[in-house]
């Protein structure tokens, strides 16, 4: 097995970020008064810090792995699963995400109970925490294939190591810490990323070069962007790439999508932080598999010889090895780390509210026991943080154990099969007023048997006859997905003439959940007084230490293209955090009436 050679330089590098991001972690922890500030941030999270969480925590290791992969075998087909990210997040843009920040709740089961009532939202969460464990599961996963490919260390070691170590990190602080780290590790990702694309078209040769390359390995048609349904067994088609790209927006759109911007101040604030995580997505859709492209013409014999399930899941890690210079190395391996931090620590911070707010509440109506205080809650949330931790990592090492199975057929298999019935009637929920108060449960019922058709493979017999309608047919990702869709669709639809009467509770209750997702929130009168300069000036010092972090590696040893991509990093997270330690010491004017009904202007910060 080949394996890569990490410097002490670089150890040091990896040793000093997760210091410093621990620590980011330990201040914002005073930020977390009771478990609405835990859980949520108290509601008075900026645009642009909501919006990078939610962009850190729509991705993680498995971009640069399993999607890596995929990008590797078949070129920029996986693009389109990114475009349905994009797709999901500009629509959030457009209405939706005010929609979902008014919807005034802590977790989505919440919002649930308001559309459909308190069984279903019952069913929600006790469903949903253990799918988002195997999400958060898989995303460890993907970290430790990541990690074992550059270090060379066994993949069940990586990922009790790493598990431990994102564990320590995530329960911590609560949204705080993870929407102020989500922000300061996207604001080494996205440029270094870009930095790593460079390198790989500039050590080609070029652009033109690299589709040169492409058609010289005889690649060119396999990394077309739709693919013929002869090759890589049906996948990458246009009814896969369909699928996939209504299977994301869809991800992004309903209910369960929620509790991404229950942080952020209000539905205009939402709308920004939409936006911003659409353009975002956009740009990594592209510059993020230019790695693995590149690495097929550079280093296909370097990563035929990794003994993990699918070697190509480290050609990410192959190009970045080779072609960093010393400390960005160590800083790839962090960021990287950094992303699946963010997704499993959104799980899990999501997993234990749910826990806390929607089925501790009915423990303690059921066997009568004394409620806790706010700060016994809090308490109780971050213990239940690091036991839902060590599930993650059991099944992180399971998934490890299963041979000649990628991350992608794990997390394709489990958010079709799974995920797809449970939020289609969130989806629909939201459009559709005039349905009973079983319609979501009636059409997860149907999707599930479908689900369950599917996964074992259930021949579709042609009734009236012994044989099968097609000996061939096989149930691929699309055929699972859109039967899934239409299944779970057409059984809610079907509810609608079983809806009561407008003058029933649960009319009404509907009624006041719509008129309240389309009230736009008055933040001063709900919420309160904000910290928008303080959230400046926090994480804005936090990025000027990471330049200054980043800086010093221009002392490494490097050829002169190699201290160059370290000073272009240092200086983009430099100015982005001078801009943001500006903005925010900046004094605000606050108007107030005066006697003669004159508006008169005090200061303060």
């Amino acid at each position: 097995m080949p394996q890569i050679a990490i410097s002490d330089l670089e150890y040091l590098v990896i040793f000093g970020y997760l210091i410093l991001i621990v620590t980011v972690g330990l201040v914002f922890k005073k930020f977390s008064a009771n478990t609405d500030d835990y859980f949520k941030g108290g509601c008075k999270g900026t645009w642009w810090l909501v919006g990078a969480s939610a962009f850190m925590s729509a991705f993680s290791a498995w971009t640069f792995t399993g999607a890596a992969g995929i990008a590797y075998e078949s070129g920029f087909s996986v693009i389109f699963i990114f475009l349905g990210n994009v797709l999901g997040f500009f629509v959030n843009y457009l209405f939706m995400g005010p929609w979902l920040r008014q919807m005034r709740v802590t977790t989505f089961p919440e919002a649930i109970a308001k559309r459909f009532g308190n069984v279903t939202r019952d069913f929600y969460a006790f469903y949903e925490v253990p799918v988002r464990l195997l999400y958060s599961a898989m995303a460890l996963y993907g970290l430790g294939i990541f990690c074992s490919a550059v270090f060379g260390y066994d993949i069940y070691h990586v990922i009790v190591v790493c598990g431990i170590v994102v564990l320590l990190y995530s329960a911590t602080g609560g949204r705080w810490a993870v929407m102020a780290t989500d922000f300061l590790q996207g604001l080494i990702l996205v440029p270094l990323t870009v930095i790593v694309a460079w390198l790989c078209i500039s050590e080609i040769g070029g652009v033109s070069a690299l589709f040169e390359q492409i058609q010289i390995k005889g690649l060119t048609e396999d990394y077309q962007m739709v693919n013929s349904a002869t090759l890589f067994g049906g996948a990458y088609t246009w009814g896969w790439a369909s699928a996939m790209v209504v299977k994301q927006f869809i991800v992004f759109n309903s209910i369960n999508a929620a509790p991404r911007y229950f942080s952020v101040k209000d539905g205009a604030e939402a709308k920004k932080a939409a936006l911003l995580c659409a353009i975002l997505m956009a740009m990594g859709s592209v510059i993020w598999f230019v790695p693995p492209i590149a690495a097929r013409i550079l280093y296909p014999e370097m990563i035929d010889g990794f003994a993990i399930s699918k070697p190509a899941e480290a050609s990410y890690a192959v190009a970045s090895m080779r072609l960093l210079p010393v400390g960005l190395v160590g800083l790839i391996v962090v960021a990287i780390l950094s992303a699946t931090m963010s997704s499993m620590d959104t799980g899990l911070n999501t997993n234990v509210a749910i826990l806390v707010k929607d089925i501790y509440p009915k423990l303690v109506r059921f066997f009568k026991w004394q409620p806790k205080s706010e700060k016994q809650l809090l308490r109780y949330g971050m213990q239940l943080t690091w036991v839902m931790g060590v599930f993650i990592i059991l099944l992180a090492m399971y998934f490890a154990g299963q041979k000649g199975i990628g991350i992608f057929e794990v997390m394709i298999s489990v958010g079709t099969l799974l995920s797809t019935p449970i939020t289609i009637p969130l989806l629909w929920g939201l459009f559709i007023r005039r349905t009973p108060w079983w319609a979501a449960l009636f059409s997860i019922g149907c999707a599930l048997i479908f689900s369950c058709i599917a996964f074992f493979k259930v021949p579709l017999v042609n009734f009236g006859f012994s044989h099968t309608i097609s000996d061939s047919f096989s149930w691929n990702f699309q055929h699972q997905f859109f039967g899934v869709l239409l299944t779970g669709s057409l059984a809610f639809f079907l509810t609608i003439p079983f809806a009561p009467p407008k003058h029933s509770e649960h009319r009404k209750r509907v009624d006041a959940f719509f008129t309240t997702i389309r009230t736009p929130i008055d933040f001063e009168k709900e919420i309160g007084e904000g910290n928008d300069l303080k959230q400046l000036n926090v994480v804005g010092w936090f990025g000027a230490a990471i330049a200054v972090f980043v800086g010093c590696m221009l002392f490494f040893p490097n050829p002169p293209t190699g201290r160059l991509a370290i000073l272009i990093l240092a200086v983009v997270i430099g100015v982005l955090s001078a801009l943001m330690i500006w903005a925010g010491s900046r004094k605000t004017i606050a108007v107030t009436p005066s006697a003669d009904n004159a508006p008169s202007c005090t200061y303060g910060k």
